[in-house]
């Protein structure tokens, strides 16, 4: 089944400082195939939703039947580099969730890449949002060469099912410390050979840059199949 093009859509952010209310874009991607639910995907903090490595992202979950909601938060969309307060941030998630349930079906899912991922967890506790899971792709554990887990602390007060999709050579989630994170919280945890925290592989190891895409993909399906009922997790 061929690719179908992005929706655009517009989505109004309540801001919780000086500036009031704004709007931010959003692309709707829909999922090929049988229905596996819709993504609600946050960019990291150097990107953008349409982010080359977003896209590859949302073109691997659809492949798989999972539709995604991209968005922007605002910042990238006035074009700046600094990113948003947690609290703007958290609230930009909880006005695109509720954008996703107003055009497309669910099950509904909530993640991101690195700084979207970890505000989408975020969003969970303080917005009280109700989702089926969440996907974290590179989670940012930490800054990079500065090892710890306090970044972690919040996951668990989240009781929905947690996949956290990590290269093997992501500098800010060393080993380590994010299999200790993730059977702490009871999360499923898949690293990816060779990636580093933007997905690049290393040409002498991975001979296609795509295939890491086409791994996520593959592990998401099985870990929503695994959650889906009467399939026992």
């Amino acid at each position: 089944m061929a690719a179908v093009a992005p929706r655009d859509l517009r989505i109004a952010v309540d801001g919780s400082d000086r500036l009031g209310q704004r709007h931010v874009g959003a692309l709707l991607q829909p999922g090929r195939g049988p229905h596996r639910g819709t993504l609600v995907f946050g960019h990291g903090a150097g990107a953008d939703m349409r982010h080359g490595s977003m896209e590859a992202l949302a073109a691997a979950f659809a492949g798989i039947g999972l539709a995604t909601l991209r968005f922007n938060f605002p910042f990238k969309e006035a074009g700046a580099s600094r990113v948003d307060s947690q609290a703007v941030s958290t609230g930009t998630i909880a006005a695109a969730l509720g954008c996703a349930q107003a055009n497309t079906a669910g099950p509904y899912w909530l993640g991101g890449h690195s700084f979207g991922g970890r505000m989408a967890s975020h969003a969970v506790v303080e917005r009280r949002l109700e989702v089926a899971g969440l996907v974290f792709c590179s989670f940012p554990l930490h800054a990079a060469a500065r090892p710890g887990i306090a970044r972690a602390e919040h996951l668990d007060a989240i009781a929905a099912p947690m996949l956290f999709l990590s290269g093997s050579r992501d500098a800010m989630a060393e080993a380590p410390l994010l299999e200790e994170v993730a059977a702490r919280i009871g999360a499923t945890l898949h690293r990816l050979d060779d990636a580093d925290h933007g997905y690049k592989t290393r040409k002498r190891t991975r001979t296609r840059s795509d295939d890491v895409f086409e791994e996520i993909a593959a592990h998401a399906a099985a870990w929503l199949d695994r959650l889906r009922p009467g399939a026992g997790r």
